[in-house]
């Protein structure tokens, strides 16, 4: 069977290209409203190399994006040819192509040839040419990347969301216009049918009746001109807004005639087959998990991003957690590469991710869960060097201790708090996910240690420098761990306390480190009690008001067995929004808030963000902690299947991983798991029970 050719590139140029279009679409009533952090370029010049044995003649077809130049055995040939014949024999194929508009890629098909991640790729070829016209020299080749680019018409600068038209649910004429509701939370294109005459369509958008009503005040608009002096793109009949907006509802003003209006809904396909899936005998929790689901696909798109309406922009810290609930959801693997590697950009390394010191050792830990859960060494290998050098910022930046402390140019975000938190000085939350990212250099440098490459490209990184990265970052991890619990474990107050600022301690105490210190495997099982006492089912302790830290909080009374309260808690905090009318969940929610409080935030009157990532966190906490799947071995090579029912009487759904579906079913006499691969276990009662790909596995449950 013959290999398809597929569009290559140089690795992360597309994910820069493709972030930089994607995170400078925010626009704010008409403004626009680019992201606040470094944005970089992809390389404008890129060569592509290849050595290829032939046993006849083939003729290969070319087709690339940018201006290029070809060389067979380092001599150039004429022109930029778009096919050309290779004689039989060994051959080295080399193409350069600059292009500053979208990143150089190339497409390469013959009868044995194909473009593919086999060829290398890199941005610095030092080349020197020798008195007969031969190239020699080489530079720091890497394997090129591709992604689903196997059409020869279809490069990857065309790449874009695939559509479909959804028409709104109600129209009512309000003053001067109509107000139009699709029924729910949505995202893309208005399109107005048949319009006619000269004018402007004045468009308010709305996540909420009220915004879209509130012309004064509405975050998004659009001013649409049509006739002579178009602000829109024309298809046939229809006239489409350029840009795309989330919404609910949106107003119209216009002297202008169209027959009727509709969206061209914006989407991330997935296959539902392969997706992950959640049914009980309590409805609310059922609704609770497909408004979870919705939020997530609206929140997929060509990255994960935090929110549709407002930021449009792609923050570490709501990524990780969308990795997370889409390893439960869909497991699309291709949008966390995007993510993680759009996220990381280029080097030289100026700020922490985002600006944020806590979200460039989220970004770490997210590559840590993306191995665990797809088992991909090569995705670690290439993105390693980047870790490196990223690494190498945030070990340049501790203070005298060795420990991470925020300077004047960086963010501490923590969380959204309702109480005083100051975040200056050494953060005991702070030094927990800095131990956690160093564990994960060493975690990846001991991998590619361990699986070198048979035949590794020139200038790679060798196994002896990954066993001395290895053994570094574990040993400072070790030392950074012992200090922190010696700085700030409180034996008094049973809980780590909040900071050091100018060699004094600041003894409050909140849930953020000592929740994330369970969740690590920080502390012994006797803190790990106390901390739950005393922190997090302690009344006294500030109550946490964000989805964002809520979903930490969550999983930690998971992990410590209480599933009943998180059971309470979910039907409280997410049921509490879709009482409130939520068709996505939200940003952030306050129960005691009502009417348009709740459409409130960073002091406008709806600058909430109403389709928030981090709101869908249930998918997650369902399907880890209740269906209780969890790989326990790279890639669901091994996993354990550890229901838990809580009060509800039965609950059944799919966990979708590399090798297909892991299936439960559980009520309150047995437990039945189906599963498409890997070794599992299955752990009910204090029994364990085997679980062997395609034979279903079944327990019977004394009540």
């Amino acid at each position: 069977m013959k290999k398809r050719a597929t569009w290559i590139w140089y690795p992360g140029d597309f994910e820069v290209w493709l972030g930089n279009r994607f995170n400078n679409r925010r626009t704010e009533r008409g403004a626009m409203f680019p992201p606040f952090w470094k944005q970089d370029s992809h390389w404008a010049t890129v060569e592509f190399s290849k050595t290829v044995h032939l046993e006849r003649e083939e003729t290969i077809e070319i087709a690339v994006e940018g201006e290029y130049n070809f060389m067979l055995d380092g001599k150039l040939q004429f022109g930029m040819p778009t096919s050309f014949t290779i004689p039989s024999g060994e051959h080295r194929l080399n193409i350069k192509v600059y292009n500053l508009t979208s990143p150089p890629s190339i497409y390469i098909n013959g009868e044995t040839i194909h473009s593919d991640d086999t060829w290398l790729a890199t941005y610095e070829d030092k080349i020197w040419i020798d008195e007969n016209g031969t190239a020699h020299g080489s530079g720091i080749y890497i394997p090129a990347a591709c992604w689903d680019f196997d059409d020869i018409d279809s490069p990857p600068s065309l790449y874009q969301l695939p559509r479909k038209e959804i028409q709104p649910v109600l129209s009512i004429k309000k003053g001067n216009g109509i107000l139009y509701d699709f029924g729910r939370e949505t995202f893309g294109y208005l399109k107005f049918k048949n319009t006619r005459g000269e004018g402007t369509i004045n468009i308010y958008y709305g996540e909420s009746k009220e915004e879209a009503l509130d012309k004064e005040h509405c975050e998004t608009l659009d001013r649409l001109a049509c006739g002579s002096n178009r602000g829109s793109v024309c298809c046939g009949n229809a006239t489409t807004t350029k840009t795309s907006k989330a919404f609910r509802y949106v107003y119209i003003e216009t002297d202008v005639e169209y027959e009727n209006l509709a969206i061209d809904y914006e989407y991330t396909p997935f296959d539902a087959s392969r997706s992950g899936s959640f049914r009980c005998n309590d409805q609310e929790l059922n609704d609770i998990w497909d408004v979870a689901a919705y939020t997530m696909d609206l929140t997929t798109r060509e990255f994960f991003v935090d929110g549709i309406k407002r930021d449009r922009w792609v923050w570490s810290g709501d990524a990780i957690q969308s990795y997370l609930m889409n390893y439960y959801l869909r497991f699309d693997t291709e949008c966390v590469k995007r993510t993680i590697r759009q996220l990381r950009g280029k080097d030289p390394v100026t700020a922490h991710i985002n600006t944020i010191m806590d979200y460039t050792f989220y970004w770490f830990k997210s590559i840590h869960d993306f191995y665990l859960y797809t088992g991909d060494i090569a995705f670690v290998r290439v993105i390693y060097p980047r870790m490196k050098t990223m690494m190498d910022y945030c070990l340049s930046r501790t203070n005298a201790k060795g420990m991470a402390e925020g300077k004047p140019d960086d963010w501490i975000f923590v969380d959204w708090v309702d109480f005083p938190m100051h975040k200056r000085g050494i953060l005991c939350f702070e030094q927990i996910l800095f131990c956690k990212a160093l564990e994960t250099m060493g975690l990846c440098a001991s991998i590619l240690r361990d699986h070198p490459l048979p035949s590794p490209p020139q200038g790679s990184i060798t196994t002896t420098t990954y066993n001395q990265d290895a053994n570094l970052y574990f040993r400072l991890a070790k030392h950074l761990l012992s200090q922190m619990k010696t700085m700030f474990w409180d034996e008094e107050n049973h809980a780590f306390i909040h900071a050091i600022e100018d060699g004094k301690r600041n003894d409050m105490i909140t849930k953020f480190p000592n929740m994330f210190a369970i969740i690590y495997g920080y502390v012994s099982d006797k803190e790990r009690q106390d901390i739950m006492e005393h922190v997090m089912l302690n009344d006294d302790i500030e109550k946490i008001t964000t989805p964002y830290m809520r979903f930490y909080e969550l999983e930690t009374l998971c992990m410590m067995g209480h599933h009943s309260k998180v059971l309470d808690e979910m039907k409280d905090y997410w049921g509490g929004m879709l009482r409130e009318g939520a068709t996505t969940f939200w940003e952030k929610y306050i129960p005691s808030e009502n009417g348009k409080q709740h459409l409130a935030m960073y002091g406008r009157p709806y600058g909430k963000s109403l389709c928030h990532a981090w709101g869908a966190s249930p998918i997650y906490i369902l399907g880890k902690y209740f269906l209780g799947v969890q790989p326990t071995k790279p890639g669901y090579e091994e996993y354990i299947v550890k229901p838990s029912l809580s009060r509800l009487e039965w609950m059944e759904g799919d966990v979708p991983t590399p090798f297909g579906i892991i299936h439960v079913t559980i009520n309150q006499h047995e437990v039945h798991v189906l599963s498409d691969g890997g070794r599992g276990t299955l752990i009910i009662h204090g029994k364990e029970i085997p679980i062997y790909p395609h034979q279903e596995t079944f327990i019977s449950i004394l009540t």
